[in-house]
């Protein structure tokens, strides 16, 4: 029953030709099946779906065939039974004839359901009572519900009420765009749909009255609502009431300005004043998906104007294209083709007419050029203010005009351009003819990707930010890291001496075999070097290409040479000192320890022998390997009799070693003659030119680290410190050299 409520009313607002008899003259028709359903993945407010299916699939009725991504976000569901013929992007509704992702469905004629149950009897209980707020609203998710009356605002996310207290649910049924009527043939024909939805949502957000508004041009409407609250004993607490017709009164604002006299701030949504408001189509969809398990896959759309002979309203599969629908109620083309989906106040042109029909889809609307002239060419402003008082948002219009048309983004965006719902109102009455609401929609796109850039670069700066912090503390870290070690470094040179003080007598012995053991490698190492000198030299003797590298070889080979002599009599002297570091007495406690002139003999024939021995068993494992390989028939027989010859030849020099050792004698070196002293020579003095060139460049490096305070300054010292070590070592090869050479002319 409609009570005695105080109605208020909202500033600004016209009168326009209402026109919506011509489509309310006939029931709801069905409209037939297409020979294909093109279903956008997006369409509705936030994410797209995600698509289940793949071309070649068979699909029934019901069936998801895209899920939701996100939270705001709703899936899709397939109208009726079929074959996926492809996912693809296609041609969508929008001004722009933009594209986007769509399932495309062919039809098999079976329209055969997918299973589907109603909530209770899925959950097993009895009453709508039963069931949680929290289970209503997953359900209404899953069933693909999103508003039917505006922008397709995901249902389940404008139900979920979080921490706010509602007290009042308004359903909107007031449809004060002109030629529209689905939602009045909705409410005549199936108001006990909506009051039972309205009980849902009642029972889903915990409010205390229902409050469903329809504008006063709508009798038929507020009778059946009225008649179905009586048979379903609602009357006492849904409250059926007609409201002045005045347009934008369907805006959900005004709405609710109208019926409680609160006023939703800027910025804000209806549940900060404990409101939540739906509109009926969606309140109906919400009964049967919770009754039925019936997804959101059809709706009532209208189709009229003067271009069609029957103009009516329909309940059509969504994804039906317009043009399907436009036939069935017998649309005639006219010279200037023009088919607007929405009312002539909010709609847009379609650029083509097989674009698919989608949840938001409640009027197709084809006017003859008469009845509703195509506005060309605006004319200037004359600051008349009339768009100012038509507006229901108490905007100033001519203003917004003026910075979006300059582009001045800041200044709109300082007068409340996002709060302008979009109604046309302002456009309706300007005698100029400006296409007020284009510009402002322009605004507001730009503005959006100006905050979009904004927010990106806002997100770059912060990540460069953040690796500038991490850097610094990384280099922190690893400063305080080197000081420690530094630090330890330098306890542990402290420590030495005392250490060195502590070491027992048995420390001798040991280290004289170590210097006994690193001698013998040298000497090993500087015969092979002379061996593998010798067989260049004979390659360039025998090689005239190669004749100005023989004094080269030469002088390599009297070098390591020298270099041979010299570690065979620190190996002699090694060997007594480490013999006499084993024979010396061990000190009495506290007394200082012994010193030795070596460190010991770690070359021992005992380790000699080891040595051999495992050069020895390397040399039999790869004769193994070998006799392996020609057995296969493998083609690295020749690569592993490489290997062999060359450890085959470690097998002998440590044989040659270990021989050696146990003789106590070293190798004999060949002497040299005067021309292989000479070359000898002058190889060493170049050495110690460049050797020097480059001591002076690490003083250089030194000096200028030093200079400007750089935190290298200790390691280029012992830079200088290890390439004047080198220069001195090779001053004395040279001198060593000199005095072979004077010995060998005496």
């Amino acid at each position: 029953m409609t009570n005695m409520i105080r109605l208020h009313t909202f500033n600004g607002g016209i009168h326009p030709a209402e026109n919506k008899e011509q489509s309310t003259r006939t029931p709801i028709r069905q409209s037939s099946m297409p020979d294909e359903l093109v279903l956008p993945l997006h369409q509705h407010i936030g994410a797209a779906a995600k698509p289940l299916v793949a071309a070649g699939e068979r699909v029934l009725k019901g069936q998801m065939i895209a899920e939701a991504d996100g939270f705001v976000s709703v899936p899709v569901h397939a109208p009726t039974s079929g074959t996926v013929v492809a996912v693809e992007p296609r041609n969508v509704p929008h001004a722009s004839g933009l594209q986007a992702d769509c399932i495309v469905i062919r039809p098999d004629g079976a329209d055969e359901w997918v299973e589907h149950k109603g909530l209770c009897a899925q959950l097993g209980v009895a009453h709508l009572d039963d069931i949680s707020p929290r289970q209503l609203t997953e359900h209404i998710r899953n069933c693909g519900i999103a508003g039917m009356g505006g922008a397709g605002f995901p249902t389940a996310v404008k139900l979920n009420k979080g921490k706010s207290d509602i007290h009042t649910l308004i359903l909107n049924g007031a449809e004060c765009e002109p030629y529209i009527t689905a939602d009045d043939m909705l409410m005549r024909e199936r108001a006990a749909d909506v009051v039972k939805g309205a009980q849902i949502l009642l029972h889903i957000v915990g409010a205390k009255r229902c409050l469903i508004g329809i504008e006063d041009n709508k009798p038929e409407a507020v009778a059946a609502l009225n008649q179905a609250l009586v048979e379903i004993n609602e009357q006492h607490h849904i409250d059926v009431v007609a409201i002045p017709t005045k347009y934008p009164s369907g805006g959900e604002k005004q709405l609710i300005k109208i019926l409680t006299g609160e006023e939703v701030p800027a910025g804000g949504i209806p549940a900060s004043l404990g409101i939540v408001c739906q509109n009926v189509g969606t309140t109906a969809a919400i009964y049967r998906a919770v009754e039925f398990g019936e997804p959101l896959i059809s709706r009532i759309a209208t189709v009229t104007g003067d271009a069609v002979r029957t103009p009516g309203n329909f309940d059509v599969l969504l994804g039906t294209p317009v043009n399907h629908l436009l036939a069935q109620a017998g649309y005639q083309p006219q010279k200037r083709e023009r088919v607007i989906m929405g009312g002539p106040m909010m709609g847009f042109a379609l650029p083509s007419l097989d674009l698919p029909l989608t949840k938001t889809s409640n009027c197709l609307l084809a006017p003859s050029e008469k009845e509703l002239p195509a506005n060309d060419v605006a004319m200037a402003c004359i600051r008349c203010g009339m768009c100012a008082q038509a507006c229901p948002m108490e905007l100033l219009p001519q203003q917004l005009y003026w910075f979006s048309k300059s582009q001045e983004f800041n200044k709109a965006e300082q007068h409340n351009i996002f709060d302008c719902i979009e109604c046309g109102a302002c456009s309706y009455v300007c005698p100029s003819e400006i296409p007020l609401v284009q510009y402002y929609r322009f605004a507001k796109g730009a503005i959006r990707e100006e905050r979009a850039a904004q927010a990106k670069s806002e997100k770059a700066r912060l990540r460069f930010e953040e690796r500038q912090a991490r850097q610094e503390r990384e280099a922190e870290e690893k400063e305080a890291k080197r000081k420690a070690r530094a630090e330890a470094a330098a306890a542990a040179q402290t420590a030495k001496p005392a250490a060195a003080a502590d070491t027992s007598a048995t420390a001798a012995p040991a280290a004289a075999d170590a210097e006994l053991e690193k001698l013998m490698k040298q000497l090993d190492a500087a015969q092979s070097a002379q061996a593998k000198s010798k067989e260049k030299l004979e390659a360039a003797r025998a090689d005239e290409s190669m004749a100005d590298k023989i004094p080269v070889f030469e002088a390599a080979i009297a070098k390591t040479q020298d270099k041979i002599k010299e570690l065979a009599k620190q190996i002699a002297a090694a060997k007594k000192a480490a013999k006499a570091a084993a024979e010396a007495p061990v000190p009495a406690a506290g007394e200082a320890p012994l010193t030795a002139t070596d460190k010991g003999d770690p070359n021992s024939p005992e380790r000699l022998k080891r040595k051999w021995e495992t050069a020895q068993a390397r040399l039999d494992t790869a004769l193994a390997r070998l006799e392996q390989a020609k057995a296969e028939g493998l083609d690295t027989v020749a690569a592993l009799q490489d290997g062999i010859d060359k450890q085959q030849a470690r097998v002998d020099e440590a044989k040659a070693a270990y021989d050696a050792a146990v003789n106590g004698d070293a190798p004999a070196a060949p002497a040299l003659s005067a021309d292989e002293q000479a070359a000898l020579i002058d190889g060493i003095n170049k050495k110690i030119l460049a050797q020097q060139d480059r001591v002076a460049k690490m003083q250089e490096r030194h000096d200028m680290a030093k200079a400007e305070g750089l935190d290298t300054v200790d390691a280029l010292a012992l830079g200088v410190q290890k390439q004047l070590d080198k220069l001195q070592q090779l001053q004395q090869e040279l001198a060593a050299a000199q005095a072979s050479a004077n010995n060998g002319a005496n």
